[in-house]
């Protein structure tokens, strides 16, 4: 792996060169993360339908094949309406983070006694309220929340990326098999 190092910095390269790109238009890095979501939900939905048919003999056939058939409206209504589908994603996003904030500041409650708990906890307060701030600007912020949540992802997948590289690179160095 660590003969690697130079694939991950060129791959964190890239990847922070598309943060910079998707973040020079947030409204289409929106509308791309839309059509991922639904290009996801559309073979999700292939996926479900094909189980349907492959399990017919368990039962429930029908509930897998609706529940397909869901995915591939859900898909298709995303396609079709992308500003709409991203209006429905911000908020689901926003309840999500205030639903998980809250629920890692109750689970932080039980962890008082180690070290560090207290970080557990503003986690999830900041979790909460930035769900609450993302609800508070819907839908105007649907036109460039999850555009901005995209470049921020491939930013510090990027950052991580190089960062993972150089030290692949530095224990190359010390063990004498630093190569590119």
């Amino acid at each position: 792996m660590r003969a690697q190092w130079g694939w991950y910095v060129a791959l964190g390269v890239v990847l922070l060169v598309l943060a910079v790109v998707a973040g020079m238009n947030l409204y289409a890095a929106t509308v791309a993360s839309v059509y991922m979501v639904g290009i996801l939900m559309l073979v999700g939905a292939l996926a479900q339908i094909a189980h349907a048919f492959q399990v017919r003999h368990w039962g429930g056939v029908v509930a897998w094949l609706l529940a397909g058939l869901l995915y591939g409206a859900a898909g298709i209504f995303a396609f079709a309406n992308p500003l709409l589908a991203a209006a429905t994603l911000t908020l689901l996003l926003a309840f999500a983070l205030i639903a998980s904030g809250i629920m890692r500041a109750w689970w932080s409650t039980s962890l008082r006694p180690l070290r560090g708990w207290g970080w557990i906890a503003a986690s999830g307060v900041i979790s909460a309220v930035v769900g609450v701030v993302f609800i508070a600007g819907w839908p105007q912020n649907t036109l460039w929340l999850l555009g901005m949540i995209l470049v921020l992802d491939l930013a510090f997948q990027g950052a991580t990326a190089i960062a993972f590289g150089l030290a692949l690179r530095r224990l190359g160095a010390e063990s004498g098999h630093a190569t590119l």
